[in-house]
């Protein structure tokens, strides 16, 4: 069997490596000329470390991240810790996998090295998918053939629109912006290694710390959410200045702090993928992002592709094609969709309002109650469902 992979992301090249692994060919092409910084970091959870532990690059990527120290959810103007879940080695002795903060640009270069050069294909774009599924064309004029192709390129993904051509993203009613900011210019910051979620009326802010012994750094990455604009017309865009600022303004001196150390981003819509009927179209599939793009409320985006890919992965070297993706997608779809689901629906109590006090009363309780009700999330082992 060989596999034609589009996109060199987190799960086209852990896809690859799942497949070298166990003996199936594979190529991945990719538009960009370089793995470049996108999207700043990436959070992993266990039940995504725990699959790159498995394929041999978990010790690269540990001597380049950051695990914090505890997980804590406060409000946004006071500052009051709500809620706390720990950590760092008590998180890893609970779910046999670390809790991972990494730069992106880090934990794609790091699969790529372990993937190799030969099979990876830089600065190729994929235009159309034809012949059944199995042969991509590329935007250099050549075509590629193999057995199976597989969409692992992103939420405007061009292989969904070979495998369902009128399905697509849909904003969420929210967006965000970016920020990389050094520990050493947020004096106010409390528990600074901590994972921690401010909320409040419509906005929170998410940060987690980056770095690693092998990373001379200590940043901070953060993610501010804020509800609107009511319509999204694609694409990023600059937003007025001050913007950021004045959405937080009253809230605790460290979010105000830490908004203001850097120059403002663009806003960035967030989208999500309606749940699809079809993952596959003859010998042409669709994983992660390109299938079901999630918000980001409980950092799964990447951790389910890196799931996706080790199923899929098992499947393909059974050596059936066709019976690998009819099962693919009935092994993922429902855990993806769950996962999505909730995601939605943190989302929605981080930016309760101030006169909802029954609300904010079963908000703190879901909050306190975070880790032990979303073991499942965490402690999900993708090799064992195949």
């Amino acid at each position: 069997m060989r596999v034609s992979v589009v996109g060199a992301g987190i799960g086209g090249l852990t896809l690859g490596l799942a497949l070298h692994a166990r003996g199936v060919e594979v190529d991945l092409y990719e538009r960009a000329d370089e793995l470049r910084e996108v999207g700043a970091a990436v959070a992993l959870s266990a039940n995504g470390s725990r699959e790159l532990i498995r394929l041999g690059v978990g010790e690269a990527l540990d001597r380049v991240s950051t695990m914090p120290t505890e997980l804590i959810y406060r409000d946004g103007r006071s500052g009051e810790r709500i809620a706390a879940h720990p950590g760092g080695a008590a998180y890893r002795e609970r779910f046999g996998a670390p809790y991972w903060g990494i730069h992106r640009v880090d934990l794609q270069q790091g699969l790529a090295r372990a993937f190799g050069p030969e099979h990876l294909h830089l600065g190729h774009g994929v235009t159309g998918v034809h012949d059944d599924g199995r042969t991509i064309a590329l935007d250099d004029g050549r075509t590629v053939t193999a057995d199976v192709v597989v969409g692992a390129d992103g939420v405007h993904s061009v292989v969904r629109g070979y495998v369902t051509p009128d399905s697509g993203p849909t904003y969420s009613g929210t967006s965000a912006f970016r920020g990389l900011v050094p520990r050493r210019d947020l004096p106010s910051l409390p528990d600074p290694l901590a994972i921690q979620f401010w909320a409040g009326p419509d906005a929170h802010l998410l940060h987690y710390a980056l770095g690693g012994v092998e990373r001379d750094d200590d940043t901070v990455n953060f993610f501010a959410v804020l509800c609107g604009p009511e319509q999204w017309d694609g694409g990023n865009r600059p937003a007025a200045d001050g913007e950021l600022l004045a959405a937080f303004a009253g809230w605790h001196p460290a979010v105000v702090e830490m908004l203001g150390a850097v120059e403002q981003s663009p806003r960035w819509p967030l989208l999500s993928q309606p749940p699809l009927t079809r993952w596959s179209r003859g010998r042409a599939v669709l994983l992660g992002d390109a299938c079901h793009a999630m918000l980001p409320h409980h950092g799964q985006g990447a951790n389910q592709s890196i799931e996706d890919a080790v199923v899929l992965a098992d499947l393909l070297a059974a050596g059936d094609a066709d019976a690998a993706l009819a099962r693919y997608p009935r092994l993922r779809r429902g855990r993806t969709r769950a996962v999505a689901a909730s995601a939605w629906e943190t989302g929605t109590l981080l930016h309760l309002p101030d006169d909802d006090v029954d609300g904010l009363k079963a908000r703190d309780a879901r909050f306190e109650n975070y880790l032990p009700a979303n073991d499942w999330v965490h402690d999900h082992s993708a090799t064992t469902t195949t």
